[in-house]
């Protein structure tokens, strides 16, 4: 995955940093609410809560994955059930943005997430 700058990285500096993207999902890692393939659309100002699913950057690798509070840490979580949970190092800094919708084909696949 990438988050919308030619390196990978976060889209700074200018007005654009603010702006939401799109992703197209690569794995099964967060089926089946977010099946291979499925378009989501990334806002990097959205606030950002326990149980959202966010885009986060692990050990220099971006993870689309649901955020969980875990004692006084976070971890990244993903709904497939077999993938591991990861932790987040460096904290909220790692976010860069949240998912606020799904894209689909069709009418019924879309849906908004709370924000």
């Amino acid at each position: 995955m990438t988050n919308g700058s030619p390196s990978g990285g976060p889209v700074t500096g200018t007005c654009t940093a603010a702006e939401p993207y799109a992703l197209q999902i690569t794995d099964d890692s967060m089926a089946p609410e977010l099946p291979r393939r499925s378009v989501v659309i990334i806002d990097p100002t959205a606030k950002i809560a326990p149980g959202a699913l966010v885009l986060a950057q692990v050990r220099g690798e971006l993870y689309l994955r649901q955020l969980r509070c875990v004692g006084a840490g976070y971890e990244l979580v993903a709904l497939d059930g077999v993938s591991p949970a990861l932790p987040l190092e460096g904290g909220l800094s790692a976010i860069r943005g949240v998912v606020v919708q799904r894209a689909g084909r069709r009418r019924w696949q879309h849906k908004h997430y709370r924000t």
